[in-house]
């Protein structure tokens, strides 16, 4: 757990490197861990790891004590549980691509909806189109890589045989 949770600070810290065409907008980098590991990890440890991420970015981007941290808790979540379900009921019929483009989708919503409601109001809305489009294309991109790592990683199937797969 502690080394996932240091490679989602690790791909967190990455994604700086990337430019940010909207305010709030993240590539989602620091979710591969989680994509990669739903076949291995419990629902519970999956849960887990989202916690550590979110906290771990909060403390790393000094957000910890603002509403970006709400925001992305509760779109963390919201991803996580999300994938989650995707991933064990359509895991015959659903990649990591998949997986990753209905987590960043949910993601996406939550904390629009959270900046509707609590932070900026109706203009939000008009966020929403550009938002949910870089969210989605994003997150496609992520599950890409997560499911070329997952196809290629010699890691994770001995990791999958030690613990047994969860899902």
């Amino acid at each position: 757990m502690a080394l996932l949770a240091a490679v989602a600070m690790f791909c967190s810290t990455l994604e700086y490197l990337i430019p940010k065409p909207l305010p709030f907008f993240r590539v989602g980098l620091a979710n591969l861990p989680i994509l990669v590991t739903l076949h291995v990890l419990t629902w519970k440890h999956t849960l887990v790891l989202i916690l550590l991420k979110v906290v771990g970015q909060a403390i790393i981007n000094g957000t910890l004590a603002s509403y970006v941290f709400l925001f992305s808790l509760f779109g963390s979540f919201a991803s996580g549980l999300v994938m989650l379900f995707v991933h064990r009921t359509l895991r015959r019929r659903v990649t990591l691509i998949g997986v990753s483009l209905a987590g960043a989708v949910a993601s996406n919503a939550v904390q629009l909806l959270l900046s509707i409601r609590f932070v900026f109001g109706a203009p939000s809305w008009v966020m929403a189109p550009p938002f949910l489009i870089l969210g989605s294309v994003a997150g496609i991109v992520v599950g890409i890589v997560a499911e070329r790592y997952r196809r290629r990683s010699r890691w994770l199937p001995e990791l999958a045989h030690a613990y047994g797969e969860a899902g």
